[in-house]
């Protein structure tokens, strides 16, 4: 059974070739991502992961964790915000709090803070889940 405050993380440490590799499975070509040279000479000084690519080890946390207490899905995701770069070696820490869980006629929906924070402790990314725990 989810509990209000159970709490999922993750940490984990990207490299250039996950990044790389991430973004053109997804198709993103930006050079931000592949280009060395490109990305150096930006704004953000070198190459950085793709946000989709860490919004995914997010939604993979939230999967993994939650479906342990039974089958869910995920219903909605509001008020994602990127806040800072993830750059190759960059150690990142996954986390997910449940907030609220509202009891329907086919299980729980279940509300969540999500946050990614880097090596630093800034925060990369933050949103707020909604998931359906269905009830076995």
């Amino acid at each position: 059974m989810i509990t209000i405050g159970e709490t999922a993380t993750k940490s984990l440490t990207l490299d250039r070739e996950q990044i790389r590799t991430f973004a053109a499975s997804c198709g993103d070509f930006n050079p931000l991502h592949h280009d060395e040279a490109f990305a150096k000479a930006s704004r953000f000084g070198g190459i950085i992961a793709c946000g989709p690519h860490y919004v995914a080890l997010l939604m993979g946390l939230l999967a993994t964790h939650y479906t342990q207490h039974g089958p869910q899905v995920g219903i909605g995701f509001d008020a994602m915000k990127l806040e800072k770069p993830v750059r190759p070696g960059d150690t990142i820490e996954l986390k997910w709090v449940v907030r609220a869980i509202e009891p329907r006629s086919i299980g729980d929906v279940v509300t969540l803070d999500g946050s990614i924070t880097n090596q630093d402790g800034a925060r990369v990314l933050s949103v707020i889940g909604k998931i359906m725990a269905f009830r076995t």
